[in-house]
């Protein structure tokens, strides 16, 4: 699916002129790809925000109506407000249809986990998935099943559903979801385990001390 987005050309570049734009609710941004030269334009923020705000999240096809001409692209770059969330810049790069792209795209987590019933907890060491593919072809969010994770087991790059026209581009082996036991429990059972080290301790030193004493009774 496209969104239209229309892009003002000739903006003036600069800080001083980039909050301008943002106090008149627009972000400062450029256009640029294989057959455009890098152009400054402005576009709505409340627009653009509504874009990104579908579906397809930040890798949604745009075609850019830039003064008249149009543009299939992509945003890229984008910029936020380290606090406040809005966006303050961001990059469009044209693409066409039968152009493979790189993208970031989000893992969604399905099912529930046979160790959660057992205590553990799942814990998301990564929650992106860099791949490439035809901009027609890139998923909304990759499907990853987590129900016969058991405490102790891991899923890796390796382990997510292969799509026809999608090549994963991160490592195999890198790690995406575990489940573990709460820091709390791993602690309590640490705990126990010195404790029982502790008096298999006492026992092993009360009867070294009676063959002491039987060998001296005995001499």
């Amino acid at each position: 699916m496209e969104v239209v987005l229309r892009a003002e050309p000739g903006r003036a570049t600069g800080s001083a002129a980039s909050r301008r734009l943002r106090r008149d609710g627009k972000v400062p941004a450029v256009v640029y790809g294989r057959d455009v030269e890098p152009t400054p334009v402005a576009v709505s923020a409340r627009e653009l925000n509504s874009a990104l705000r579908g579906e397809a999240g930040a890798n949604v096809l745009l075609r850019l109506d830039v003064d008249g001409a149009e543009h299939l692209a992509l945003a890229r770059q984008i910029q936020r407000h380290p606090w406040r969330g809005e966006i303050r810049h961001v990059d469009f790069i044209t693409v066409t249809l039968t152009e493979t792209v790189e993208a970031e795209v989000a893992i969604h987590l399905e099912g529930e986990s046979v160790g959660v019933e057992e205590g553990g907890i799942v814990e998301t060491v990564r929650s992106t998935i860099r791949l490439a593919a035809l901009v027609t072809n890139i998923p909304s969010a990759i499907a990853l099943d987590i129900s016969d994770l058991d405490v102790g087991d891991h899923l890796r790059v390796a382990d997510l559903p292969a799509l026809e026209g999608v090549e994963y581009l991160d490592d195999p082996d890198e790690l995406l979801v575990t489940v573990v036991l709460p820091a709390a429990e791993i602690a309590e059972e640490a705990a126990e385990g010195e404790e029982e080290e502790g008096v298999e301790g006492e026992e092993e030193g009360a009867e070294r001390a009676e063959e002491s004493e039987e060998s001296s009774a005995e001499g």
